[in-house]
């Protein structure tokens, strides 16, 4: 049996691959999020908003809305050699909710988008994650120069606990929903990290 000898060098290595969920309420521009930053054509399940769902779905703040994801969103993006990140946009509507526990399955946080006109619509994703001890940020889509609150007053406005990060972005510009997602990740990270026990 041959083996390799001590100068063979492994080949090249495949980036580390990891999921994150865009989450939050009906409306708030995550389907917008993943397609900004994903560099592949993102796969949307997106359908026309019917009569059906009037009294269903409640419009209120996004009148002008005429499609909606049912099952999820789904993008990529390579952050660098070694990180390439999955990204699954969740539907929105209290309907389509039982989708979140499949798609949550394998993700090491959520980005909760936020948006600032109607911030008490992200309470069931804060909740959610909360509830399941995921690591989320939560990312205010200050869209159209919308900056009514500071990070302080959104956390506070949510209830969050202290070490949950708050971000301003806005979910049309890459660079911008790509400053979201690292933060997730640090966040991520420093969740999972050892807590040093004191001498």
């Amino acid at each position: 049996m041959a083996f390799a000898g001590s100068d063979a060098r492994p080949g090249p290595q495949l980036p580390s691959a990891v999921k994150i969920l865009i989450s939050g309420g009906f409306g708030v521009g995550k389907t917008t999020m993943v397609g900004a930053v994903s560099e592949v054509p993102p796969l949307r399940t997106e359908e026309v908003i019917t009569r059906e769902s009037e009294g269903v779905d409640d419009l209120t703040g996004v009148e002008g809305k005429t499609t909606t994801t049912v099952a999820l969103d789904f993008g990529r993006i390579t952050l660098d050699v070694g990180m390439v990140l999955y990204l699954f946009g969740t539907p929105g509507q209290d309907r389509f909710w039982f989708m979140w526990d499949e798609l949550a399955i394998g993700a090491i946080g959520a980005i909760v988008l936020a948006d600032p006109r109607r911030l008490e619509d992200s309470f069931p994703a804060v909740d959610y994650f909360e509830l399941r001890g995921a690591p989320f940020v939560v990312a205010v889509n200050c869209f159209d120069g919308l900056r009514d609150f500071t990070p302080e007053e959104v956390a506070d406005a949510l209830d969050l606990d202290p070490h949950v990060p708050v971000v301003m972005c806005d979910a049309r510009e890459r660079e911008s929903a790509k400053l979201a997602m690292v933060t997730l990740l640090e966040h991520a990270l420093a969740s999972r990290a050892p807590v040093a026990t004191p001498r």
